[in-house]
């Protein structure tokens, strides 16, 4: 069984992705090398508990651990406190206590909704991150984000809580259904755009291979992607500076989830979306070249992602931008793209302004 592994270096949080095809059924394994005990609740949803929720649990079972399922409905829509509340409801119920942990198993609702359950329960016990989706392997399972988004804004509600683990099997992306699979891809672009050039030029000449789910090819994805952001965040942990890079496309992209209630667009569709708008207003400031755009958008295109910033008033963005986690009294921190693989933070207070360019 080949596993590349890659350190998220956090000092005493510091932890190991490891990341394979065909890998999920180690989990008993790691979690016993990682010296957790007690009960395992493995938080997952009605879409991806069938699918793989017995590889887990006999996995666990066979190295010694008891376990208990608790699933949830499926989609960004239940990424609320009502959610949340089902959660610990649960953990209580099992008696789960300070040396029990939980497995998150699926995409990035759950693991944000699992990680801030642990954060938060007994005042915090270990978890895991099993992501199944891509958009969750390669961003939302790295990096210690937990939370739940508010009706006045996406992720509004959370902690930075790191898990004990990461363990990707690139096997569970044969069951993701397409469009899911394509947002995952979106997500993963903006490493390439404002971070590693090489690698953008890596994702234009492997679309029809990623595509395909080819095996070699995703896995050097995820695992460039994962390489990125452990580093950034090993950097940055809470978002105080250079993380904040990562949120290229996610200023204008958590607007047009919140402003569509996040039921028309997948995160990675909307990311894709903030991407092609942000790449515009990269231009406009005279940070990147009309090619760069030009490239950016073939490559959103290419993978089949959309591009159009939904018709809402400007007024409604405004207030949506103005809802953002990064949003100072100095304005709002938009990042650019500076040509292909580097950036530029700039701080907007004309928001206005900034959504006319986008017109």
């Amino acid at each position: 069984m080949n596993v590349q592994q890659i350190k998220v270096a956090l000092g005493e949080r510091s932890y190991d992705i490891q990341l394979g095809a065909g890998i999920l059924g180690s989990v008993g394994t790691l979690c016993r090398e990682l010296g957790l005990a007690g009960t395992a609740a493995v938080v997952s949803n009605t879409t991806v508990a069938p699918l793989y929720y017995e590889t887990v649990r006999a996995a666990m079972e066979e190295a010694g651990y008891q376990v208990c399922l608790v699933s949830l409905p499926d989609g960004e829509a239940y990424k609320n406190s009502a959610t949340l509340n089902l959660i610990y409801d649960a953990l209580v119920d099992a008696s789960l206590d300070r040396g029990s942990f939980i497995l998150a198993l699926g995409g990035g609702v759950i693991g944000d909704m699992a990680g801030f359950a642990a954060a938060s329960y007994l005042r915090g016990i270990p978890f895991v991150q099993l992501p199944t989706t891509l958009l969750s392997q390669v961003d939302s399972s790295v990096g210690g984000k937990t939370g739940i988004n508010h009706p006045r804004g996406k992720n509004l509600i959370g902690a930075f809580y790191q898990p004990k683990a990461v363990l990707i099997d690139v096997m569970t992306l044969d069951t993701l259904p397409e469009r899911e699979f394509r947002a995952g891809l979106g997500e993963i672009v903006k490493y390439g755009a404002v971070l590693d050039g090489d690698f953008f030029r890596f994702l234009e000449s492997n679309v029809d291979a990623l595509l395909a789910r080819d095996k070699d090819a995703l896995i050097e994805a995820v695992a460039r992607s994962c390489s990125i952001k452990a580093k950034v965040v090993a950097v940055d942990e809470r978002e105080g500076g250079v993380r904040a890079v990562l949120n290229y496309g996610h200023t204008l992209g958590h607007a047009v989830e919140t402003l569509t209630e996040y039921t028309t667009y997948l995160h990675g569709e909307a990311v894709a979306i903030g991407m092609v708008q942000a790449a515009k207003i990269s231009q406009r400031f005279g940070y990147c070249s009309q090619a760069d755009r030009d490239r950016i958008e073939a490559l959103i295109a290419a993978l089949g992602l959309p591009a159009e910033l939904p018709a809402f008033p400007p007024d409604k963005y405004v207030e949506a931008l103005s809802h953002d986690k990064k949003v100072r009294d100095k304005g709002l921190l938009f990042i650019c793209n500076r040509g292909i693989g580097a950036y530029k933070m700039e701080r907007v207070t004309d928001l206005k302004a900034l959504l006319e360019i986008c017109a």
